[in-house]
């Protein structure tokens, strides 16, 4: 079984300040729902995925609420998780949960897909469609305000770095390159991915989504794993993102 898991749990704080009240970033649109995050997702993996795992935290009757009236067409597929520690644990433990529910269902592949992404639609299905495991990149430039950074280091092995605090990002080694994250990744190897979350710590599991990444790549050789970069990819902190998105669909010139 192929699933789709999808993260929507934080408290968007810089959405909701751009706009002037609180808000579920993933179900933000302005016309009609089929612009939401949310929306766009669900649809790109409609014919290449079985289920869709959606782990929320922040607002979740809304979002509850939302998947039962406006995504009906999508309701079969989906499996909805509440990570009631949204306020006071990492992203980490919002994948976490999410992988916990893959597991009993019996997942062979997981593509994992942070919820605030707008991406194109035919890389993205690339991605589900692959046998091996993969990581992305996006053309942005790296930015610590923003971006989730991953870097090889002189023996090919991968590095993800992010600062929570949106301040500044480090590297205290040599690297051979360097790379701005699609924060979306394919897990094939199941098993391995169930070792990895029945060994984390405590303190593991409040971290970021960045831990399970890690430690799912870090032992992998390069020829093991997949490069892939978006050719389209906005990640919406803020409104200004989203009119981004309406200038790429040539709805605002």
């Amino acid at each position: 079984m192929k699933i789709l898991i999808i993260t929507v749990a934080g408290m968007a704080t810089r959405f909701s300040e751009s706009i002037g009240h609180e808000c579920l970033k993933c179900l933000y649109y302005e016309e009609d729902i089929t612009e939401t995050l949310l929306y766009r997702m669900l649809s790109m993996g409609q014919q290449n995925v079985d289920k869709y795992i959606i782990v929320g935290g922040f607002c979740f009757n809304q979002l509850e609420e939302a998947i039962q009236q406006e995504f009906s067409e999508f309701s079969d597929k989906i499996v909805l998780v509440e990570n009631r520690r949204f306020s006071t644990y990492g992203s980490g433990y919002s994948l976490l949960c999410g992988l916990q529910k893959a597991f009993e269902l019996g997942a062979t592949d997981i593509v994992f897909a942070e919820g605030d992404l707008y991406l194109d639609q035919e890389t993205f299905r690339q991605i589900c469609n692959l046998k091996e495991s993969a990581i992305t990149c996006n053309r942005e430039a790296i930015k610590a305000s923003e971006s989730v950074a991953f870097y090889y280091d002189c023996e090919a092995k991968i590095h993800y770095i992010f600062d929570t605090l949106h301040g500044q990002l480090v590297i205290h080694e040599p690297f051979t390159a360097i790379y701005n994250s699609g924060q979306v990744w394919k897990f094939s190897d199941v098993q391995r991915l169930g070792e990895i979350c029945s060994a984390m710590s405590d303190k593991e599991e409040k971290g970021t989504n960045l831990v399970i990444v890690q430690k799912y790549f870090e032992t992998m050789k390069r020829k093991d794993y997949k490069l892939i970069r978006f050719e389209h990819w906005i990640n919406c902190n803020t409104i200004e993102d989203f009119k981004r998105i309406a200038v790429l669909e040539g709805k605002i010139c």
